[in-house]
């Protein structure tokens, strides 16, 4: 029997390899973001038009593959490279990068099928048993680099640790090429089962491919050199290979993309091309000679960005163009708030909400904006309009950081304590949110709503995995 310390080590060695594996990416070449979404460092980025397509995307898929009642969260990754991955069975992390490359929106909802098909599969649960088994496998290899992957976990190097974890495997490297060949099971079976998907929703697998072939082309070099027995997706021309017959086989293969969601997806392009990209690099891409919408939205973005005087009649432009489209009154409140006019913000704003009602990011949007108008007449309305919108997205801390401010001006710091708290949570910063929580609690009456909220946070034990390092 190994002594208590051997033990310690191994448990953790493998469970800094397990880490690195367990979140399920599409890519082959992994980019960082799985380890970066493990310690709660993911770069998020948030836009109503953008997650509005995604979910209009996916929501057939999800349907179909059997999780429509209980959709996972689609999260949006400021990322420019194509990855996409889900670490569970709620959420499903998506990079711009897949909607800057992606010409077609058949290849985002290849991914999103390929991704659900990790879900619905219930691979996560499953890996982790197969990660059990490989353990067992590689229990004697793994002893030899177990001190190692103990003071790379010590030292709060995760690359190290991880690094240890793959060397104390060994000579013989059974038990990774266990796990990592299970792996490459699952990714042919989400494969698969995205094309089931694509065809029950009579939807075109050309896209997926396209993805495939565009992966091939890129491993075209570096596949010369892979073990493909020692990674753990499979080459994408193996993939291609794979996939291509059985899709083109599909009476749906050569069914065109609806026009109408062409377009949103060539606008919700631009859009992000013109948010993530030096404005030099959008004039090059969208040019004045460029009359289309999508070049017209990119410029004003652009412009907006620059804080250009340009910005708002750019906007104006494509509001004449469209004037039921409540993402171009919500660019315009947008400028007007980057320009520092909070008061010229607030009707655009009004608009966005009128247009689209039960858009969260739209409301909170308009109590930033009666916020910052440093109006206290508006105050009571900023607070319904930041609660309405918290209600409909959780997870919005500027929203908390506006309404504490709300009910700061209104002299009810307790219930700004606790809006602050709820925003520190959000931002995963737990110590300084039960501060705030505990704060909040001397000031409020021992069992109303509030201090139920407050004592909520206090007694809130975060998992393991996202306590902090000592």
């Amino acid at each position: 029997m190994l002594g208590k310390a051997w033990q310690t080590g191994l448990k953790k060695t493998f469970a800094s390899l397990l880490s690195a594996t367990l979140l399920v990416p599409f890519t082959l070449p992994l980019t960082g973001n799985e380890a970066q979404a493990q310690r709660g460092r993911i770069p998020l980025v948030r836009d109503a038009e953008t997650e509005d397509l995604l979910k209009d995307y996916a929501a057939p898929i999800f349907k179909v593959a059997g999780i429509g009642n209980s959709p996972a969260e689609i999260i949006l990754v400021n990322d420019k490279s194509f990855n996409a991955f889900v670490p569970d069975s709620r959420r499903m992390f998506i990079n711009i990068g897949v909607i800057l490359e992606a010409e077609d929106p058949g290849e985002v909802i290849g991914v999103i099928a390929h991704e659900t098909g990790h879900i619905a599969g219930r691979h996560l649960v499953r890996l982790r048993q197969a990660a059990a088994n490989a353990q067992i496998m590689s229990v004697i290899g793994m002893v030899l680099g177990a001190g190692a992957a103990v003071a790379g976990a010590a030292s709060g190097s995760g690359q190290a640790a991880q690094a240890a974890g793959v060397a104390a495997l060994g000579s013989p490297q059974l038990g990774q090429r266990s796990l990592l060949s299970y792996q490459r099971g699952e990714e042919a079976s989400a494969d698969r089962a995205a094309l089931r998907y694509l065809n029950a929703t009579k939807q075109s697998a050309k896209g997926m491919l396209t993805v495939f072939e565009r992966f091939a082309e890129q491993q075209v070099f570096s596949a010369r050199f892979a073990d493909p027995y020692a990674v753990s997706h499979p080459m994408a021309n193996e993939r291609y290979r794979n996939l291509a017959v059985d899709a083109q086989k599909s009476a749906y293969y050569d069914k065109p993309t609806s026009a109408a969601l062409k377009a949103r997806h060539d606008m919700v392009r631009a859009k992000l091309m013109a948010f993530a990209s030096h404005p030099n690099e959008v004039a090059r891409k969208y040019p004045r000679s460029d009359t289309s919408m999508p070049a017209q939205y990119a410029r004003a973005v652009a412009a907006m960005k620059a804080r250009s005087r340009k910005a708002v009649d750019m906007i104006d432009a494509l509001i004449r163009n469209q004037p039921s489209n409540p993402h171009f009154q919500e660019l315009k409140g947008q400028a007007f708030m980057e320009m520092g006019r909070p008061k010229q913000a607030v009707q655009p704003f009004r608009r966005a909400v009128a247009l689209h009602p039960n858009e969260g990011q739209f409301l909170i949007w308009l109590g930033y904006a009666l916020v910052a108008s440093n109006d206290n007449g508006a105050l009571p309305e900023a607070e319904r309009m930041l609660k309405a919108g918290l209600q409909r997205d959780p997870n919005s801390g500027i929203g908390y950081s506006q309404l504490a401010i709300a009910h700061a001006r209104q002299g009810d710091t307790a219930q700004a304590d606790v809006a602050t708290a709820k925003g520190l949570m959000v931002q995963g910063d737990f110590d300084a949110a039960k501060r705030y929580a505990k704060r909040a609690q001397q000031n409020l009456k021992r069992g109303t709503p509030a201090w139920l909220q407050a004592d909520d946070i206090v007694s809130y034990r975060p998992p393991q995995s996202l306590q902090r390092r000592r």
